[in-house]
């Protein structure tokens, strides 16, 4: 399995990355991606800007790790995930997750997959900034429910 995995600053070109995991083999039969981008509202509340940041080096072992569990649940040729740090504005593109499958099912689970525990898993530390101030971001029941879902599967 092709496995790239990105965390910075800069943007991604959602194209690019399509081609460059199409030209690794013939036998891709469906890719499945996500796109993540910043919204302007939260729990209800306007957000002006969010900043997310992360351990350097352990966030990338984490996102590599939850790749490769996906990889050993689904015959996989390749994923790539790219996730943005630093200051965001609504509309800004955070996160990406492509995977590339002889199967679009395989593809579309694993895709899942991979963004379930991307939110829960991975060592990113979000902000918002809004009229009412700055606010350190919880995790949300939510997020741990649809990745607790993959513990039967």
């Amino acid at each position: 399995m092709d496995l790239q995995v990105r965390v910075g600053e800069p943007d991604f070109d959602l194209g690019d990355e399509l081609q460059r995991v199409l030209g690794l083999s013939d036998t891709i039969g469906g890719v499945a991606n996500f796109v993540g981008v910043m919204r302007a509202a939260s729990d209800g509340r306007s957000v002006q800007a969010m900043e997310l940041e992360h351990y350097p080096g352990m966030t990338e072992k984490a996102l590599s790790n939850i790749a490769r569990q996906a990889g050993d649940r689904w015959p996989l040729t390749a994923v790539t995930i790219v996730h943005r740090i630093g200051r965001f504005v609504p509309g800004d593109q955070i996160v990406l997750v492509l995977v590339a499958a002889m199967h679009r099912g395989e593809a579309f689970q694993a895709c899942e997959f991979i963004m379930d525990y991307l939110k829960t898993r991975a060592p990113f530390w979000k902000k918002e900034i809004t009229p009412q101030g700055e606010f350190w971001v919880d995790a949300r029941a939510s997020d741990e429910c649809s990745a607790d879902r993959w513990l039967s599967t």
